[in-house]
């Protein structure tokens, strides 16, 4: 076990060492969600699986606090409601879950961000097509490959198709999208 241990370790210190690339990226997706929320809107998030459980995470980090005491950021998680989850599933597609709650409860002016480690998640495909139509900025947290690099106006592509390791970097990058986005209001 502990060969296994150290092995995941190097790897994961491997893909951070990669990372450093990133940072514009990261910064230009922190500009975003500043200028979302300092003009009055709300930022969305969405993901399957384990990116579903980051987007619940970020959300919090922003209603709720991250580092430091504020008044709440506006941040929602589009993965919590399971009426409407499998209502819309059932009556159109699991490709529409996310789509259509973007087409009710955001507007010009929001930001969604989009969790895939593939890339090429049907429902945040379909998500980022739903809020380039209504003006809604988007990111995509994403693994290397896939659609969603092309739909994003700001793709943060992390360098792996290693699902665990792009999953721990997602939340690394978000862990610094909140900090930042805290400091820039505080």
């Amino acid at each position: 076990m502990e060969d296994t241990i150290l092995t995941i370790f190097e790897e994961s210190k491997g893909l951070h060492e990669r990372l450093m690339p990133l940072a514009p990226k990261i910064e230009q997706a922190a500009r975003l969600m500043i200028e979302c929320i300092e003009m009055g809107g709300k930022i969305m998030f969405a993901g399957n699986g384990g990116s579903a459980a980051d987007a619940q995470h970020l959300a919090a980090e922003l209603v709720n606090r991250f580092k430091k005491e504020r008044r709440p950021i506006a941040g929602l998680a589009l993965t919590t409601d399971t009426s409407v989850i499998t209502a819309i599933g059932n009556d159109y597609s699991f490709d529409e879950i996310f789509a259509k709650q973007i087409m009710g409860l955001g507007r010009a002016g929001d930001l969604f961000i989009g969790i895939s480690t593939s890339g090429n998640s049907r429902d945040i495909i379909r998500a980022m097509e739903a809020s380039r139509d209504m003006g809604i900025a988007t990111i995509g947290l994403i693994g290397e490959g896939g659609k969603i690099k092309d739909l994003a106006g700001c793709a943060i592509t992390v360098p792996s198709g290693n699902t665990p390791r792009v999953q721990e970097v997602h939340i690394l990058i978000g862990h610094i999208l909140c900090e930042l986005l805290e400091n820039a209001l505080s």
